[in-house]
């Protein structure tokens, strides 16, 4: 006995229900992941030093990616800090402040499952200036003057 076509119809129909449904659970799935990992943050801070790149970036997402050398004394080696913009008025003020010493602060979002929102793990959230270090005057002294020439 063969089976009915509306009944081989169906189980077919009945297939593809379950992996629509079973694809949809996936992307829901992935799109909380994607909405918990950014909205949550691992830990924040702040780094000072002097943005020395920040390009924008990618062929399809197009992402604000820069590097901050941050330096703690004349003569050591520069530590980098690498991190991601998302927002494009602070873009916007990071490029005015280029070359100037400044502090960024930022989340860091672990997990972030591409790239889209960013390279890094770091996106900036603030961005302040800061006055440059006097490396040349001795911590709680006031800067000395030279001495006055005399009048001839």
């Amino acid at each position: 006995m063969s089976a009915a076509p509306s009944s081989v119809a169906g189980r077919k129909s009945g297939w593809l229900v379950w992996l629509f449904g079973f694809l949809l659970i996936i992307a829901l799935l992935f799109a909380g992941y994607t909405w918990v990992v950014l909205t949550w943050s691992y830990s924040q801070g702040e780094r000072a030093g002097y943005v020395q790149k920040f390009s924008h970036k990618g062929w399809i997402c197009k992402t604000w990616e820069g590097e901050l050398a941050m330096v703690s004394l004349p003569g050591t080696v520069t530590d980098k800090f690498e991190f991601s913009v998302r927002d494009p008025a602070i873009a916007a003020k990071i490029n005015e402040t280029m070359g100037k010493r400044v502090a960024l602060a930022y989340d860091q979002h672990i997990g972030v499952p591409t790239s889209c929102f960013g390279e890094t793990q770091h996106f900036v959230k603030a961005i302040k200036p800061v006055e440059a270090i006097d490396y040349q005057t001795p911590p709680g002294t006031a800067p000395v003057a030279p001495p006055a020439r005399p009048a001839n």
